[in-house]
């Protein structure tokens, strides 16, 4: 049997939080007996980008789990693509304790340069199983090339 079989987090952050509660001033309250709602935080956060190239296009894969397709704003301008959202917590439940909330919530936004053959107007999104995965259309550019230039 392994040491860490029966290791239960929960339990003991709930018994660290019982030994830090004789350190409370008998006139503090106890969390159980405030009344009020204590509002959750909800932390900045950016998702995860995946950026690819092919010949054709530059491909750009965003992680938006939980995410509104209607929450999403993809905009492109001269020299510049930006990707803006927002995460929303789905509600507040008052019947529910939370011991962790790690995921963050709220709004992000992410801008990315365009490189030079990226063509802002031809900028196609699709959103799917949470994956937003915007099509950068490259242009076809006259390419340099050595011209022999008599001299007379």
């Amino acid at each position: 049997m392994n040491l860490f079989d029966n290791w239960n987090q929960l339990k003991e952050i709930e018994a660290f939080q019982h030994r830090l509660e004789a350190f409370r001033p008998a006139s503090m309250p106890k969390p159980e007996a405030r009344h009020e709602a204590v509002p959750m935080s909800l932390t900045e956060w950016s998702p995860l980008v995946d950026i690819s190239e092919d010949d054709k296009e530059y491909r750009l894969k965003v992680e938006l789990p939980e995410v509104k397709k209607e929450d999403i704003s993809v905009t492109a301008e001269a020299g510049a693509l930006t990707i803006m959202g927002e995460r929303r917590f789905e509600k507040e439940e008052t019947t529910r304790k939370y011991h962790r909330v790690e995921r963050a919530y709220g709004t992000f936004g992410r801008s990315f340069s365009l490189p030079d053959d990226a063509n802002p107007a031809k900028v196609v999104a699709e959103f799917r199983d949470g994956v937003l995965t915007v099509h950068l259309i490259k242009d076809v550019k006259a390419k340099a090339q050595e011209i022999k230039v008599q001299i007379t």
